[in-house]
């Protein structure tokens, strides 16, 4: 049986207070708030350990290192947003519904797994405030052809 310590402690209790998966950067970001000093190396000790003791679970997106969420999440059947400008990844509870009927005639489906990629709500806004301040610069600048009409 695995002892339970503050890391280990510190480290389940920010996958389960996230709820979105995390990186181990992110686990470490949020576990080193309550214990200080904490090291990459202990948190990927942990993560394998709270793997092994099913109580994290492992989300795995193509071309990404792993990600961790809480087994409750993990539990029930959701997917995945990526952010394609600060890459976190959030639980998506909706789902499409039976895809059995995209399979090829006589194929079986026995699971899937769908990620959706944009901007979250943070990014979002973060572009449409900078969308906004270009917009007011350019209405405020003089366009630069209007220097050019010179009465000659």
């Amino acid at each position: 049986m695995e002892r339970t310590t503050r890391q280990k402690t510190a480290i389940q209790a920010a996958i389960e207070s996230a709820q979105r998966p995390l990186s181990a950067q992110e686990i470490l970001e949020q576990a080193s708030l309550q214990v200080t000093q904490l090291g990459i190396a202990t948190v990927y000790r942990n993560l394998k350990s709270l793997v092994l003791e099913e109580k994290v679970h492992v989300v795995t997106l193509p071309g990404e290192n792993p990600r961790y969420e809480s087994n409750t999440a993990a539990n029930h059947h959701h997917h995945h947003f990526q952010c394609t400008t600060c890459q976190r990844v959030f639980d998506v509870h909706d789902c499409p519904g039976d895809l059995k009927r995209m399979a090829p005639q006589g194929f079986v489906v026995e699971r899937h797994e769908l990620t959706l990629y944009g901007r979250c709500a943070d990014c979002n806004a973060a572009a449409g405030a900078k969308v906004s301040v270009a917009a007011a610069k350019a209405t405020a600048a003089p366009h630069a052809c209007a220097s050019h009409h010179d009465s000659a």
